[in-house]
């Protein structure tokens, strides 16, 4: 179709499958998996679609010119080649970003202000105005990005990261971000049929993206803005149509779906960040200290958190993870539990053997996530390692 173009979805290392899977389902055509990233092809609506309904992608990039560069003055002569005024008024505003690998631009901060000096000499040259820069809330927001001397400039359709939903009024000592944890779910298998525990939930991450994966609830709704809705080509009526076709695929859920915290205030500001997720009546948020829990009837459990690392909290690792281990093995049968650490020599301690492990990176940390297993029939801990993809 002449009206669809090439767009990347960027993510984080070890979900660009995920990101795949989830863009063919929303119908992405020529999807193409890349190192944290995902190309594909689609219309504007599409590209509505992807901002609103992508749990896994952190931005979505619109190329828009690609070109060969040697040196700096070949960036700008080929930027200012551009027909700015296709996308941008001279009264607008911009912000640039770069990212760059090659021996001849080593500095993307002065790659992305010589972008900026040619786009504002073209508006002035054409127009006698030029725009001005504002790095919040740019009318148009450019990346750049140079591999050796391929310079491709894009549109940032999305604008603040997809990560920020819009639904987290307050956070707790190191957060756990909203792309990361929709994506450790997804990778954990939940598919809504059964109880979901986050027992270490602190301000609720995890259990709003697990409900939000269960009920099909798009995961942006809440969004204040995209940078889309700044564009010249900005179709309101089209975007709400979308909007409301997601809308009208969400299902309903049949199991329960709770938190523990042991710290009073992270708690109260999971509650808080639930009922303004409007996710309230799925969600129950307990002050409860795991450790001390036993798991609640006899339905199927799936256990997803993110225990402390010790990067940012003063905890004894050792005996916090060996306490992890005793707890699922004493109070948790017929539980699939999971949970991702960065601390590697921790995780030796949790006395059980994983069923699986998957290599990610955590804001630069090498991570695992790991599966237990803990089988019906023993409190004394039946497990078993059924899975051999250990990696």
């Amino acid at each position: 179709m002449e009206n669809n173009y090439k767009m990347v979805a960027k993510t984080l290392f070890g979900f660009e499958e995920l990101l795949e899977r989830e863009l063919i389902q929303l119908g992405g055509m020529h999807v193409k998996k890349g190192v944290r990233n995902v190309s594909f092809e689609g219309d504007k609506g599409f590209m509505y679609k992807a901002n609103l309904a992508l749990r896994t992608a952190i931005k979505i990039l619109k190329p828009v010119k690609t070109f060969r560069v040697t040196n700096e003055q070949d960036l700008y002569d080929q930027v200012y080649k551009m027909s700015w005024n296709k996308y941008l008024k001279p009264s607008g505003t911009l912000a640039i970003t770069a990212t760059v690998h090659s021996k001849a631009f080593t500095h993307s901060l002065y790659v992305a202000q010589k972008t900026k000096d040619a786009i504002v000499d073209k508006f002035r040259a054409t127009d006698g105005q030029r725009p001005n820069v504002d790095l919040r809330f740019p009318d148009l927001k450019i990346n750049v990005h140079i591999d050796r001397q391929v310079c491709t400039i894009s549109f940032d359709t999305s604008g603040e990261s997809l990560h920020k939903r819009g639904y987290k009024t307050a956070t707790n000592i190191a957060p756990i971000n909203e792309v990361l944890a929709a994506g450790l779910v997804m990778l954990s298998g939940w598919d809504g049929q059964s109880d979901f525990m986050d027992p270490m939930c602190g301000s609720g991450t995890i259990l709003a993206e697990a409900a939000m994966i269960a009920c099909n609830i798009p995961p942006n709704l809440m969004r204040k803005e995209f940078a889309f809705e700044r564009w010249e080509d900005w179709d309101v009526e089209l975007f709400e149509k979308i909007e409301e076709s997601l809308l009208n695929k969400t299902r309903d859920f049949h199991h329960k779906m709770y938190g523990y915290d042991k710290s009073p205030s992270a708690v109260a500001k999971a509650k808080d960040n639930m009922k303004n997720a409007h996710l309230d009546e799925f969600i129950s948020i307990q002050h409860e200290d795991f450790f001390k829990t036993q798991k609640a009837g006899d339905n199927k459990l799936h256990m997803v958190f993110n225990p402390p690392y010790g990067e940012r909290l003063d905890i004894d690792m050792e005996q916090f993870y060996a306490a992890i281990g005793d707890t699922l093995k004493q109070g948790y049968p017929g539980t699939d539990a999971w949970f991702i650490t960065s601390n590697l020599e921790a995780l030796k301690h949790v006395g059980l053997r994983p069923s699986r492990k998957i290599h990610l990176v955590n804001a630069k940390l090498e991570a695992r996530l790991v599966k237990y297993v803990m089988y019906e029939g023993s409190k004394k801990g039946k497990y078993m390692n059924t899975d051999k993809k250990n990696n």
